[in-house]
């Protein structure tokens, strides 16, 4: 009697089911040695200036290129993902105005160390399998993720240019392994957005110049998580409650129809960062603002320019309440605080009353930009100051 023993699993079959244990949703392998035309759209992208103050992407540009010019003996690269779908549409959180809208990423633990420790153990079990040489990023290198997670078949960049998944939406965290190893790759995917622009027009501040760009000098998300200084006028209005990131053009995406709610218990959902109170939030000092966003992708933002857009918000509200504690933020510590808090208060009251507040602060005011506020906000058609 002979006896059948089980067919040996692949390498690429045992990487996969191990990348699922450790809780990857998508999977997917791509030849890092195919040339690709990504490198010339990245210059296109960058002479036009859509950047804004993100220099390191001009700096990286070069080993950004290629797979094979950040790490030149890169044959294959593993490709991965996780969900992080709201249990909520988003786009119900901007009608709260008295209430701060935090990006549903942004709103649990930050997925970059809770990732970057999953693929370590996926890459010990790459070199244990294979005994390749291997190299993890998760956006912490100058690595373009979505056209390889599209190589690799885990989706393809929307008109959005951020990767939309047939399973998971515009909602997947993604990260990658590079490795010597030449493993068997995966069939890559197509574009499937047809002719919907949903996520283009539901850009409150015209982002998109055309489908796949993004113009970062006009993207709420970078205005309020990258820019350092005051938000520029023209798109303060649009901002509305979004004190950190936006959903906007994500939520719409058709496809998040398929998407299940993340069950991903390390990177849950915090529902106490959801509907948090304006004025609650503009009193934080930086230690308070610390213990509240700790283990959060916000905390990295610092509570300058974090209270900087509560204020803002604080400005959109269109609530009388807000005036008391936007006049204390008059005398805020931060420039960027006190800048907006005088745009803020210039939404409540008219320029006579604005010349008034500003009496006090007048030979004590320091910084151009608060002096440029004050200036704005006091001047009418039959003068200014």
């Amino acid at each position: 009697m002979t006896s059948t023993s089980k067919p040996k699993l692949s390498v690429e079959r045992r990487l996969a089911a191990k990348a699922q244990s450790l809780g990857f949703e998508a999977f997917g392998i791509a030849d890092a040695s195919v040339p690709w035309t990504h490198d010339q759209h990245l210059l296109k992208y960058l002479q036009q200036g859509w950047q804004a103050e993100m220099d390191w992407m001009a700096e990286t540009a070069e080993r950004r290129a290629h797979p094979t010019a950040l790490w030149p003996d890169v044959k294959s690269v593993i490709t991965l993902g996780t969900s992080y779908a709201p249990p909520h549409d988003p786009l119900e959180d901007l009608d709260g105005k008295t209430q701060g809208a935090i990006s549903v990423y942004a709103s649990r633990a930050d997925y970059h160390e809770v990732i970057k420790g999953r693929l370590k153990e996926l890459a010990a079990q790459v070199v244990k399998l294979t005994g390749a040489e291997v190299k993890v990023f998760v956006d912490t290198a100058p690595v373009m993720e979505k056209p390889l997670a599209q190589r690799a078949g885990l989706g393809w960049a929307g008109k959005h240019t951020v990767l939309v998944s047939r399973q998971h939406g515009s909602w997947l965290f993604l990260g990658s392994i590079f490795t010597t190893a030449a493993l068997t790759t995966s069939p890559s995917e197509t574009d499937h957005c047809g002719s919907c622009t949903r996520c283009l027009d539901i850009c409150p501040t015209q982002a998109f110049p055309a489908p796949y760009k993004l113009d970062a000098r006009r993207c709420i998300a970078y205005l309020t998580n990258e820019h350092k200084s005051q938000i520029p006028l023209e798109f303060r209005v649009a901002i509305g409650n979004r004190i950190f990131g936006c959903d906007d053009c994500l939520a719409v995406c058709p496809w998040n129809k398929f998407a299940r709610t993340s069950r991903d218990h390390k990177l849950a959902y915090r529902q106490d960062l959801r509907g948090l109170d304006l004025v609650a939030l503009s009193q934080l000092d930086d230690a308070s603002f610390r213990q509240q966003f700790r283990k959060t992708p916000v905390k990295r933002l610092g509570r300058d320019r974090f209270v900087r857009n509560v204020v803002l918000a604080m400005g959109n509200a269109n609530n009388p309440h807000m005036t008391e504690p936007l006049r204390a933020r008059l005398c805020d510590d931060s420039a960027l605080v006190r800048g907006m808090a005088v745009w803020a208060l210039s939404r409540y009251y008219v320029p006579q009353m604005m010349r008034t507040l500003y009496e006090p602060h007048k030979t004590i005011e320091s910084d151009a930009e608060v002096q440029a506020e004050w200036q704005r906000a006091c001047a009418d058609t039959q003068g200014g100051l």
